[in-house]
């Protein structure tokens, strides 16, 4: 089996705007995204740490690094799944996230795993 399969990882994003804790007078945006991380390789791996930019639409970026997620390092068999939901607040009513998890197989290679770019944005803000 190729080496890349064996650790190999997919990530998805559902973003929602908060608008109960969101101040648009005050140029304050709260968004949830739930996080799906997939185990879809062949070698049992567990999540180490996150790095995420978010991107405001003005250009402001905020870059946020730390351990695991939500609290937690999740050790994923192949096939396996990790769903876990998380926020962030930005001063415009769209923005941008995308970033990266760090990841350590059982067998010791540690790898890095993409976190494809999403749009937060306030609903019927963008056409």
């Amino acid at each position: 089996m190729a080496e890349s399969k064996k650790y190999e990882i997919a990530v998805s994003a559902v973003p929602q705007y908060i608008a109960e804790q969101s101040d648009p007078v005050r140029d304050n945006y709260v968004f949830a995204y739930t996080i799906t991380i997939e185990n879809i390789g062949t070698v049992p791996a567990q999540l180490i740490s996150r790095h995420w930019v978010i991107t405001d639409a003005s250009g402001e970026v905020q870059e946020v690094r730390g351990l695991g997620v939500v609290g937690r390092q999740p050790l994923l068999q192949p096939g396996e799944k990790f769903v876990y939901t998380s926020g962030c607040q930005i001063d415009t009513p769209v923005g941008t996230m995308c970033g990266s998890y760090q990841l350590t197989a059982v067998d010791g290679r540690q790898f890095e795993v993409e976190i494809p770019a999403f749009t937060l944005a306030v609903p019927h803000v963008l056409h």
